[in-house]
């Protein structure tokens, strides 16, 4: 990627280490959304929570920003300085296809970097439930130790890391949408296998609007005069991230086999596929993973 010299956002602020106290744990029903939570939370701690999509009536955080006792590593100020490139990239992004492809104003959220644990209007969260996104104070929350296990499990690169803060900006634009709440409306009398599944398209629309980023992020925006801030060597590395966080891919490595009707992120193929839908069509309307499955929203 040719990141280094774009606009860094203004929206990104630092929780620090525990991110300012303690509170109601997220898990079954807490609002958060994430590219992997509860997978990757099963594989660490053998549980398996149920991240809702639904939203919350909780005022939003306060998030306080990390007092600095030691400056900061030259490797942790890159790291910082990438996430605000890329979510800058996907702010000028946004801003211009969502009034002119669903005619609404585009309002970024803010995202929120930490160290092993943050508060936040969905509840606790520990470093082990990925990073995520919280509706009801409109946040993305990141944990950078989250990209050491991204090159673990077999995702590289900056593209894959780009394309996990591309994935949780895609839930806000759900939320923008309106999508969580008419998702969160039809979870309430669904069955637990149809609430999971509901999950998975809302997961794979994320994945889809990812790609919709990339798309429009190669054609318009430039980093430097060297060239775009996605270039097509990346790709590779977003479809192999896509791949790594399929629920077929770490069910079969946490416990050696798959259970389907328990999916709530979609297999590795299926966020392949649509993160590559995304890419190739950069449209909105190409993202109706709800539609495609015959679900009215």
């Amino acid at each position: 990627m040719e990141w280094q010299g774009g606009r860094r956002s203004d929206n990104v602020d630092d929780a620090g280490r525990g991110g300012g106290g303690f509170g109601r744990p997220i898990a079954f029903g807490g609002g958060a959304i994430g590219i992997i939570g509860a997978i990757l939370f099963y594989l660490l701690t053998g549980q398996m929570p149920f991240l809702s999509t639904g939203t919350q009536t909780q005022a939003p955080t306060q998030v306080r920003p990390q007092s600095q006792t030691a400056p900061r590593s030259a490797a942790e100020q890159e790291e910082r300085e990438f996430v605000s490139v890329v979510l800058a990239s996907t702010e000028d992004t946004w801003t211009a296809v969502l009034p002119q492809q669903a005619r609404i104003q585009y309002q970024p959220p803010r995202l929120t970097t930490f160290q092993d644990g943050v508060q936040s209007a969905c509840g606790m969260a520990e470093s082990a439930m990925g990073p995520f996104y919280c509706p009801p104070d409109q946040r993305v929350y990141l944990d950078l130790g989250f990209f050491d296990q991204l090159n673990r499990m077999g995702a590289p690169g900056e593209f894959a890391r780009a394309y996990v803060i591309a994935h949780e900006v895609g839930h806000h634009v759900q939320n923008l949408l309106g999508i969580n709440q008419r998702v969160s409306q039809l979870r309430r009398s669904a069955s637990k296998a149809d609430s999971n599944a509901l999950s998975v398209l809302t997961e794979l629309q994320a994945d889809c609007y990812a790609g919709v980023w990339a798309h429009h992020a190669n054609a318009n925006y430039k980093a430097t005069d060297k060239g775009r801030i996605v270039q097509p060597s990346d790709i590779d590395s977003g479809l192999a991230a896509a791949a790594s966080v399929g629920d077929d891919r770490l069910q079969r490595q946490a416990r050696g086999y798959v259970s389907p009707e328990s999916f709530t992120h979609g297999s590795s193929a299926q966020r392949v596929q649509w993160f590559k839908t995304g890419m190739q069509t950069g449209e909105l309307r190409a993202c109706d993973t709800f539609g495609k499955a015959g679900v009215r929203l």
